[in-house]
């Protein structure tokens, strides 16, 4: 079983049996790739090593961030447990150890005599950091860093526009991801011969033990974590709903969307596999599409990291500080139907529609003139696929501080709740107090309905909160 604990206890090794082989092992560290299928840093240890020494670090720089969402952890943990069941079918271990990322990742590779360290690359600001003083680490040892692709389809470095610097804009982008060679999509590992036999050190904390005292969501509104599940998830979506996606994924009362995207993040799914898989598909252009964002995103982040916390594009915003305005919007309280839904959802199963995303996004920001990073921290805070770079860049291009040329785009929440749920079906879903509301009425109820059904009044008036927000814009 796959466990959680501190570092092992001084004067206490963590104990691989290494045959006699004549070849010096290698290992092999899980970040944001929690899979055996088309991993070519699992691939790569398998080649190298005898017996494949495989890791993962609970990084204590994450797990001691205030309000780490639980939903998350739990994902995490199920990942986990089924990436251990899946490499000891190969005959195979997960080794698990919590502390200072790159101080176990070291100890780790010391202990098993280990020349060379294989991991895939991420290119986050936090991920970045960390491999940086790996490979410092490494190098005063003697260790070899081996980075792979594995986080996106086609890597951030691969694709430059002329003069490089990485693409700012998606569509020119789009077109050279989408015409690009992708390498070949690697098969699992082959099961070893002489599998490891032992792994110390005994004080190690169960995964129930750790998660203990956390509160987790309600299982019925949670979803399971690892690679079996995302496959088995996948699998359904290409058979049955891949084939409506483009027609029905802008309706969030339909939940046409694929609900990959934690698996995606966790990297439980290859990236690349997903692609290949919705490429060969008649009807995957548009989901296709949405997986370049994805990378697009991502690589913007590469080239400027700080994207993650500052403005790609600075508007000269001096954002309003109004927290029961943002207590309102992210409880779920704003008087307009389809934003609450959303923000009720988000708390709720830890993952919002993507067009309510954008919605709620650009209330908060063009609405309420509130400030992007006080939203992108509040999803980081309670989406289960809570990921840097489309979280924060998508946020921002909302805000129209991001890569979106228009920054004065305004999505009206009246507007896109009559178009995209169209009989309400996802505000009386989401909206309690307003379950038994017949007709057009649900979108925005007229104030004495509002006082019967105990739903708010309208924070804001749109027309004239957008007025001020172009104004504020344009001085």
């Amino acid at each position: 079983m796959v466990t959680f604990g501190p570092t092992h206890p001084p004067g206490r090794s963590l104990v691989v049996r290494m045959p006699v082989t004549g070849r010096v092992p290698s290992i092999m560290v899980f970040t944001r790739d929690l899979r055996i299928h088309d991993n070519p840093a699992l691939v790569a240890v398998w080649r190298e090593s005898a017996p494949p020494v495989t890791l993962f670090v609970l990084d204590d720089g994450l797990l001691n961030m205030p309000r780490s969402p639980t939903n998350r952890l739990k994902f995490l943990a199920d990942s986990l447990r089924d990436l251990d069941h899946s490499l000891r079918t190969l005959g195979g271990q997960l080794l698990v150890r919590r502390g200072d990322w790159d101080v176990e990742v070291m100890a780790a590779a010391t202990e098993v005599g280990a020349s060379t360290i294989h991991l895939s690359n991420d290119h986050s600001s936090f991920a970045s950091t960390r491999l940086q003083r790996l490979e410092l680490n490494a190098r005063r040892h003697g260790l070899r860093i081996q980075r792979h692709n594995g986080v996106s389809v086609v890597p951030p470095e691969i694709l430059q526009p002329t003069g490089g610097g990485g693409y700012k804009v998606f569509t020119p982008y789009f077109r050279r991801w989408s015409s690009d060679r992708w390498r070949t999509i690697e098969p699992p590992p082959p099961p070893v011969q002489d599998p490891v036999s032992k792994v110390g050190p005994p004080r190690l904390v169960e995964a129930g033990d750790f998660l203990e005292g956390l509160t987790i969501p309600t299982p019925g509104l949670s979803i399971n974590g690892g690679e079996t599940a995302g496959r088995q998830r996948l699998f359904e979506w290409l058979d049955h709903g891949l084939e409506r996606y483009g027609t029905a994924r802008d309706r969030p009362g339909d939940d046409q969307t694929s609900r990959l995207s934690p698996y995606l993040h966790f990297g439980c799914l290859s990236p690349l596999e997903v692609a290949v898989a919705a490429a060969e598909h008649p009807e995957g252009g548009e989901f296709l599409r949405q997986l370049a964002w994805r990378d697009f995103f991502l690589q913007v982040l590469a080239h400027r990291p700080d994207t993650s916390w500052r403005d790609f594009r600075y508007r000269g915003d001096t954002w309003d500080q109004d927290p029961e305005a943002f207590r309102a919007w992210s409880e779920g309280l704003t008087g307009y139907p389809l934003v609450d839904a959303g923000m009720r959802q988000l708390v709720a199963e830890g993952f919002m529609h993507n067009r309510l995303r954008m919605v709620t996004a650009s209330f908060l920001v063009k609405d309420l003139y509130l400030d992007w990073r006080l939203g992108a921290k509040h999803f980081m805070e309670h989406l289960v696929d809570g990921d840097v770079a489309s979280n924060q860049l998508g946020w921002q291009w909302v805000a129209g501080t991001g890569t979106d040329a228009s920054p004065h785009r305004v999505l009206n929440p009246i507007r896109q709740s009559e178009r995209f749920d169209p009989e309400g079906a996802y505000i009386r879903r989401w909206l309690p107090e307003l379950a038994s509301v017949t007709g057009s009425v649900v979108h925005d109820p007229p104030d004495d309905l509002r006082r019967a059904c105990s739903y708010p009044s309208k924070i804001v008036d749109h027309h004239e909160a957008i007025a001020r927000f172009k104004a504020l814009r344009a001085g």
